[in-house]
């Protein structure tokens, strides 16, 4: 989870620090007091793209800190897999400078974004206030079904299909093309054959970069240990070391045995050990002179292996991939410069591929058409507890062309009210619903991942009363075992909270400040007071305030 906030110098923030907890956290402010700009900061340490826009007037950098505690086996191996040591807990920073430079750091160790926005992908899940609209784009739900239906096995064992048979029409078609296409695409390939020819590739090449990286990275810390080390079985100019000791111990023991011959086999492994202290001695002395650490070797290193992730990110997952590329490519070209003839061939390859391309495209369509009679139970259910009762949903699934993801065009479509016909999301939901609707497949969505924070940036978007307050209540629900963040205006919904937290935006000498604290019971209760009746706080806001706190801690724990 999300432990810990650090930001410095960005937009209105000068300076703060915010420590989050397991559970459902929530935090409000007036508009525009800078809650934006925390989802803003998350994001940025996720790596996404930034603007030195986010950079606060007059300041030279922004930066961004951020601890996650207690990380998924997932992410761990994520971490071990891009060469970083996979701990509990990991330290994540994103520095912005003012000229729109930008650099991140993962556990104090040079890192790019692309390989945070992987990692991250498994620690933190963000909902704007724009993602319901979102829900309109029927582009968007072929995803969410299938990370519903966890149907990786059948889209790989298609995809796995689908990429050979756009192989082999690649090839037929070129083979096929006019003299003008054949001669850009043998151009083409010959750049790719030369590119990854030329890096000299090999598959074990980058494990061994990472673990010398790790030797370089420790230099310091390696050499005065193998000094240390040295020196307590070398000795120094006044006093002997543990292999002297030792070699006075033998001799004396072995004058011994010569009197006593029971001792004879102590002495010789005595004897054994003070030889194996003097090998390792010398071991230890030509290690130590055969160190040496160019200071530039570690940035040769770095360059090394952006070199092999920029290849990787352009050709495949892992070296072995790009190998196995750049050979495919070559064997392209060479069919494309010596056989008119195997055209013939590539043509009944290519139909036996589709035949069996669209078999598996076909067991694919079935995943998610069982996913969907689960998912619209779940999703049923909870928007009837989400004060949206008798809505009923369908999937409206087309077969098309072959494609990545298969050959299915996915769209959901809703019907509000008894007796009408289900329509497309952008037609019949409004605003209010499409946040609750939106709730609704989000908590179906979070039973089927491991991801441990889940945030939401103003989700009571067009609701109040009763909907508001179920709202709230699912996600004080959903964020048992994990933890949820979420932004809101809303005081049904704070009142649901574990943790408060209250932004605030200051004004002193024509500059403005934003400060965040953590409220206690009257915090909490005078902020729920203010979002209830604006800035004239009342005794009855104050009353309501209250009832609200104690009913949401009776929902709590009903038997309190």
């Amino acid at each position: 989870m999300l432990s810990e906030l650090k930001i410095e110098n960005v937009a209105v923030i000068e300076k703060a620090q915010v420590h989050f907890d397991q559970g459902f956290n929530v935090l409000t402010g007036e508009t525009g007091a800078g809650k934006s700009i925390l989802i803003d900061s998350i994001q940025a340490i996720m790596g996404s793209r930034v603007s030195r826009d986010l950079v606060r007037t007059g300041a030279h950098k922004a930066c961004i800190w951020a601890t996650f505690e207690q990380i998924p086996e997932r992410v761990k191996r994520q971490l071990e897999k891009a060469g970083y040591e996979a701990e509990d807990s990991l330290l994540l920073y994103r520095e912005i400078s003012a000229e729109g430079k930008s650099s991140c750091r993962l556990n104090g160790m040079p890192v790019t974004a692309a390989v945070v926005r992987d990692i991250c992908g498994g620690l933190v899940s963000i909902h704007g206030q724009h993602d319901s609209h979102a829900l309109t784009n029927p582009a968007r739900h072929l995803a969410q079904l299938d990370a519903y239906a966890q149907n990786q096995a059948a889209h790989a064992a298609y995809y796995q299909v689908y990429r050979q048979l756009v192989a082999v029409k690649r090839e037929a078609d070129a083979l096929a093309m006019d003299e003008a296409q054949r001669r850009q695409r043998m151009d083409y390939l010959r750049f790719q054959v030369d590119e990854i020819e030329n890096a000299q590739l090999d598959p074990e090449e980058e494990t061994r970069l990472q673990a010398r990286r790790k030797v370089v990275t420790n230099a310091q810390d390696l050499l005065e240990a193998l000094s240390r080390a040295h020196s307590a079985l070398s000795g120094g100019d006044e006093e002997g070391g543990a292999a002297d000791l030792l070699g006075e111990a033998s001799n004396s023991l072995e004058s011994a045995a010569q009197l006593d011959e029971s001792l004879a086999d102590v002495s010789e492994q005595l004897n054994s050990l003070y030889y194996t202290a003097r090998e390792l001695t010398g071991e230890l002395a030509s290690r130590l002179e055969g160190y040496s650490f160019d200071p530039g070797e570690l940035d040769e290193i770095e360059g090394r292996l952006d070199e092999l992730y920029r290849l990787k990110h352009k050709y495949g997952p892992t070296v072995a991939d790009v190998i196995a590329c750049g050979e495919k490519a070559r064997q392209e070209l060479e069919s494309m410069e010596h056989s008119t003839e195997r055209l013939e061939e590539l043509e009944q390859q290519k139909q036996k591929l589709y035949r069996e391309a669209r078999k598996l495209a076909d067991a694919l369509t079935q995943t998610r058409v069982a996913a969907f009679d689960q998912l619209n139970k779940q999703i049923t259910k909870e928007l009837d507890f989400l004060n949206m009762p008798g809505v009923r949903f369908a999937l409206s699934i087309r077969k098309g062309p072959l494609a990545s993801a298969g050959q299915d065009a996915v769209e959901f479509l809703i019907s509000a009210n008894p007796g009408e016909e289900p329509k497309p999301l952008a037609k019949i939901a409004s605003g209010g619903e499409l946040s609750r609707i939106m709730l609704a497949i989000q908590t179906a969505l979070a039973e089927k991942d491991d991801i441990p924070t889940i945030i939401y940036d103003e989700i009571d978007t067009g609701v109040s009363g009763l909907a508001a307050s179920r709202i709230g209540r699912k996600l004080h629900q959903s964020s048992k075992g994990r933890q949820v963040l979420c932004i809101t205006h809303t005081a049904q919904i704070a009142a649901m909270a574990d943790h408060h937290l209250l932004i605030q935006k200051n004004v002193e000498g024509q500059r403005t400040y934003t400060e965040i604290h953590p409220l206690d019971e009257t915090g909490r209760m005078k902020a729920l007071a203010r979002i209830i009746s604006g800035d004239q706080v009342t005794e009855l806001s104050l009353a309501n305030a209250k009832e609200m706190l104690e009913k949401a801690r009776g929902l709590d724990n009903p038997h309190a």
